[in-house]
């Protein structure tokens, strides 16, 4: 008898440890925890109407760099790095990539990002093009395409246009292109957010705040920096906005110089970094590649794609690892939802022709039937985990009855 129940013991010991290794492992998607996102005020809440902060890493451009743009490295980023989202930085510009493979390799990302449970951003990489009304048309086609795909996804947010400088007004230029695209997109998904780039290279937020898009919910405004050029001048436009009710995402962002290189400007980076967790703002870090310049997460002689060490991290990867490890990973999600404002990554920001490598544009088709494939495969993959979930549950159940009936009996005797 006492063997018996040494051998019940054992085996409800390795279920109980099954089910919480798979429970564990459920816990490291964000979207499945906090669900559809929306903007309650100046905040992102999550689908509790928590505050909600995203913390991610953006792609280089996809046509040059579309290695990075896997399942693998995905998940890897979200499991050793504590990422929540990832941005998929699509030049809107033909001559920097803009292709329908390229757009082809965007849905495959987005695809990716649902499969490891994390938000995506589509971001339409507006730069040398300078203005967003040169592609206008371009740009409303493409929209509808996607929120025709993703009108039902929980994890899918919409930047319509990254970084409008030049001669380019908020009033005149910028806020009716995005008055036309938001059009197009709430016709088709009526919730998800959208993300409307401000002027001079995405850092007039104090401008677009005197005179905000109305009549739409669930719009943010883009701010982005680098802090080894942008200081008090670009945090001061940042708290004007924020006073005046703009709800800001840092969708790029970074903590060298604004033409890509320079070493890491420590100091400030601390002061951005505060700032934002201050004020709940989310952020993506700029950039997600090898190239040999200083905004590079990992080093220009390391060709691995995911399952890299720390040394093979750029000194900005570091960096942004170090900072994205200042709370344990396993609070991260607690932290999140008891409403606590939390960790660090993210953004990088304002860059020109150093942004435009000389990369040629890869060949990025991708096959339909695989991406079926794979999506089928993580929907089978979520049904197995919760089969087994259930069926541990009921044979820890049984093995527990067993065990009391067995104890009851020798009691008796």
């Amino acid at each position: 008898m006492k063997k018996f129940i040494k051998n019940t013991l054992i085996v409800l010991i390795i279920l109980f440890s099954f089910v919480f290794i798979n429970v564990k492992a459920e816990s490291l998607r964000p979207v499945d925890i906090h669900g559809k996102l929306s903007v309650n005020g100046t905040d992102i809440v999550d689908k509790n109407n928590n505050k909600y902060q995203i913390k991610g890493v953006s792609t280089h451009g996809i046509a040059w760099f579309p290695q990075y743009v896997n399942q693998s490295t995905f998940e890897y980023m979200r499991d050793e790095w504590g990422i929540n989202a990832i941005r998929l930085a699509m030049y809107s510009d033909p001559n920097a990539g803009y292709s329908k493979d390229t757009v082809n390799k965007l849905k495959q990302g987005v695809e990716y990002a649902k499969n490891a449970g994390l938000y995506v951003i589509i971001d339409w990489h507006i730069l040398n093009d300078n203005n967003p009304n040169i592609y206008k048309k371009e740009a409303i086609e493409f929209f509808k395409d996607v929120s025709n795909l993703y009108k039902d996804y929980d994890n899918v947010i919409y930047e319509i246009c990254n970084e409008p400088n030049g001669d380019v007004k908020w009033d005149r230029d910028i806020k009716p292109y995005a008055e036309e695209v938001i059009k197009e997109i709430r016709n088709i998904d009526n919730d998800a957010i959208i993300i409307v780039g401000t002027p001079t290279w995405s850092q007039d937020v104090d401008i677009a705040s005197n005179n905000p898009i109305k009549g739409y919910n669930n719009i943010m405004y883009t701010l982005h920096f680098y802090a080894g050029t942008h200081k008090d001048n670009i945090r001061n436009k940042l708290k004007t906005a924020r006073n005046n009710g703009l709800p800001i995402f840092v969708t790029e962002f970074g903590m060298i110089n604004a033409d890509g290189n320079g070493s890491i400007n420590y100091d400030e980076a601390s002061k951005w970094m505060n700032l934002l967790d201050e004020y709940n703002i989310s952020y993506m870090v700029w950039a997600l590649s090898n190239k040999n310049e200083g905004a590079s997460l990992i080093r220009s002689d390391v060709n691995k794609t995911t399952g890299w060490s720390y040394n093979e991290l750029a000194p900005h990867g570091k960096w942004f690892v170090d900072n994205m490890k200042r709370y344990p990973k396993e609070v991260v999600e607690q932290k999140q939802e008891s409403n606590t404002t939390q960790q660090i990554v993210e953004t990088t920001t304002t860059t020109t022709t150093t942004k435009l490598g000389e990369y040629n544009t890869t060949d990025v088709a991708i096959d339909s039937g695989e991406r079926n494939n794979k999506t089928n495969n993580s929907n089978n993959k979520s049904t197995t985990r919760t089969l087994i979930l259930t069926l541990s549950g009921i044979c820890m159940g049984f093995g527990i009855g067993v065990l009391i009936q067995k104890l009851r009996k020798m009691q008796n005797k």
